[in-house]
């Protein structure tokens, strides 16, 4: 048997339950509101279950910088500084303290790990599995742990060296005594808030000097548009010159160690490890086996745009594979050709397929219901509607049979339209900023989690996901064998099947079931034509000759069908096919069986 995919729904806490949909620009918690971990009740995860998802990412939950006061909580509590704080929540991935969460999402902030713990209670309780973040690379600039101070980045480090290997940080000993002067976006200021560009703990006195920037930046001044709210962390890699120190093992690694240890005590299954790359693979070989030591089916799965293949070696179960995110977008918004895609997709083997993680939608993306940018590149654009899902998500889904990202909102067509704060209106939910996210508090509706607030098209949608999540379960799909059709069903071959045509077939072999993915790539218009099905494929999936067979169409735009196209023969299905109407922005999936 075939395992099940794992089917990743996004949750993001600080959003996920919030119904205030205020959304004061650079609102605080009290004005805009803030979602919690008792939010995310039986009740909604029941609701995300039956959705499709087999894993639920708790994302930003971890202790971040942040320019809301819980002194009264706890005196170590306080604001941020603002000069490193971006946004008045503050970024996801700025982590003050890897060994708490955060206290805007517990309704008593001084229980908030327990809070926390009991919801990952819930989500076991609900079938799921639990992920959070991990975020190796950097830190908070201000990072200070309240639950395990002596495990402290940066305890013990020589200040006067760049590179040392049991240095959490590098130190910028050329500029030792300058002090670190900090930029921010010049469109981004806040009422009442003083920025002056300083930070005490890089301020050029003698033990404090400034600190290379999270995104390899080197300079005391780091610019507007760097991670500058962050700094980097060493792995025992000069990310300058190239030279390592892994021998004995680097202070980073066993303190990384540590901090998945302790989550996966509280019973964590699983972690996603963000900008993955910029962590030696030799880092990650240790952590993920020491990891799978103390749970072997422990789920990690990385962000990563280089070395895809080095991540997977090292113990990840999966990787981002961005470049089908971008090739699709670029199809649909007219700037890559089939060619380009069915080359990309049929790129990977049969085994590697299955270990890339692929979406429509995450936290760093554009939202597909986001407007049509025609300048810039792809990552400038949205998909201009929603109902772009109908046509794309099939494709980008069942493609493969590796694990899909579902963000929280894309299933009832979040926009990410509006300036929150500091994320500005960039098509993207804020991760930095008080907020809500609207479509979905309508599906939330006052913590019913039944969408009775949606309008027709976002529940036909929510619907959708639902349908085509089951269909990534189908046995079909979850089997090794992916065909390209694009090269059999050409136009230059066969009058009859239109240039808008894109296809792919999926199956498990010699099963003699196949399983056909046509979408329809003419903007505004419906196409119908006809697919066949090669001798190649029909022969890999083990389809008998001289047997009949039933073609059923199971999935549309209107969700899960039945609907029969007769039967029809192996040498019928290879030389003239079957015919079908996909209408404009959709895609349509047949079963031959």
């Amino acid at each position: 048997m075939v395992s099940e995919r794992p089917v990743i729904y996004q949750l993001v806490v600080r959003l996920f339950g919030n119904t205030n949909t205020t959304r004061m620009r650079d609102g605080t918690i009290a004005q805009n509101g803030v979602g919690r971990f008792s939010d995310v009740d039986a009740t909604a995860l029941t609701e995300i279950h039956a959705l499709g998802a087999t894993h639920v990412w708790l994302t930003g939950v971890l202790r971040q910088a942040t320019l809301t006061d819980w002194s009264s909580v706890d005196p170590a509590l306080a604001a941020d500084d603002a000069d490193i704080v971006k946004g008045r929540a503050g970024s996801f991935y700025a982590v003050r303290d890897y060994y708490d969460v955060s206290p805007d999402y517990a309704d008593d902030p001084a229980n908030r790990l327990a809070e926390f713990a009991t919801l990952v209670e819930r989500i076991h309780a609900a079938g799921m599995s639990v992920v959070i973040d991990l975020v190796p690379n950097h830190v908070a600039r201000s990072y200070g742990s309240v639950i395990h101070p002596e495990r402290d980045f940066g305890v013990g480090d020589d200040t006067s060296a760049f590179f040392a290997r049991d240095n959490s940080f590098f130190y910028l000993a050329s500029s030792a005594t300058t002090p670190l002067m900090l930029n921010r976006p010049a469109s981004w200021t806040i009422s009442g808030v003083t920025f002056d560009g300083r930070f005490a703990r890089e301020d050029g006195t003698a033990g404090h000097p400034p600190r290379a920037t999270g995104n390899n930046v080197t300079s005391p001044s780091p610019s507007a548009s760097d991670w500058y709210e962050t700094v980097k962390l060493n792995w025992g890699l000069n990310f300058v010159d190239g030279a390592t120190a892994y021998d004995p093992v680097p202070a980073t690694w066993t303190r990384f160690d540590q901090i998945l240890a302790y989550w996966q005590a509280m019973g964590v299954d699983g972690f996603r490890a963000d900008f993955a790359h910029f962590v030696p693979n030799e880092a990650w070989r240790y952590l993920i086996d020491r990891a799978r030591e103390r749970d072997p089916s422990v789920y990690m799965f990385a962000e990563a745009y280089e070395d895809l293949p080095g991540l997977l070696e090292a113990g990840f179960d999966a990787v981002y594979h961005d470049a089908a995110y971008d090739a699709l977008k670029g199809l649909y918004l007219g700037r890559t050709s089939h060619e380009e895609l069915s080359e990309l997709f049929g790129s990977l083997s049969d085994a590697d397929r299955g270990r890339y993680l692929h979406y429509l939608e995450n936290h760093d993306e554009r939202r597909v219901a986001s407007p049509i940018v025609t300048s810039g590149g792809t990552d400038d654009s949205g998909f201009g509607s929603a109902n772009a899902g109908y046509q794309l998500a099939p494709l980008i889904y069942l493609y493969s049979h590796g694990p899909v990202l579902l963000y929280n909102g894309q299933e009832v067509g979040e926009t990410g339209s509006g300036i929150e704060g500091f994320g500005g209106d960039d098509g993207r939910t804020s991760i930095f900023d008080y907020g809500a996210m609207p479509a979905l508090a309508q599906w939330v509706n006052g913590g019913a989690y039944d969408g009775g607030a949606l309008s027709p098209d976002a529940a036909a949608l929510r619907s959708y996901y639902a349908d085509l999540l089951s269909l990534a379960q189908d046995p079909s799909v979850r089997g090794t064998g992916y065909w390209g059709l694009e090269y059999y069903n050409d136009p230059s071959r066969f009058g009859d099947v239109p240039e808008a045509f894109y296809s792919f077939a999926r199956f498990l072999p010699d099963s003699g079931r196949v399983l056909i993915v046509v979408a329809n790539f003419a903007a505004g218009s419906p196409s119908s034509g006809r697919i066949r099905v090669p001798l190649e494929l029909s022969t890999a999936a083990g389809m008998p000759s001289g047997r009949a067979f039933v073609v059923r169409e199971v999935l549309t735009e209107a969700g899960t069908t039945d609907t029969s196209l007769g039967p029809i023969t192996r040498s019928q299905l290879v030389t003239n096919g079957f015919m079908v109407t996909i209408p404009d922005q959709s895609a349509h999936v047949f079963v031959i069986e």
